[in-house]
């Protein structure tokens, strides 16, 4: 991949490589940036990045993970559904 990246640089042609998912999340301008928060999940707390598009005077919300099935009554409640 580096040969093939030089290769393209020295010929003036535009290139990016595409990361793995572990390149993802290691990748430094997404700690560099602040990128990533904690939240909670029912099996204790995970790594997770913020939204694409972010606001300088509001933090996104990253609410906790909810548990399978923690919201299904209210949800079927809203459509008229007894659960």
């Amino acid at each position: 991949v580096a040969e093939l990246v030089r290769a393209l640089d020295d010929a003036g042609i535009g290139n990016a490589r595409v990361n793995s998912v572990h390149g993802l999340a290691e990748h430094p301008q997404l700690a560099a940036r602040d990128r990533w928060r904690t939240v909670e999940t029912p099996v204790g707390p995970v790594d997770a990045l913020l939204p694409p598009i972010t606001f300088t005077d509001a933090e996104a919300r990253m609410d906790a993970v909810p548990a399978l099935g923690e919201h299904t009554e209210a949800v079927l409640a809203e459509f008229g559904i007894d659960a």
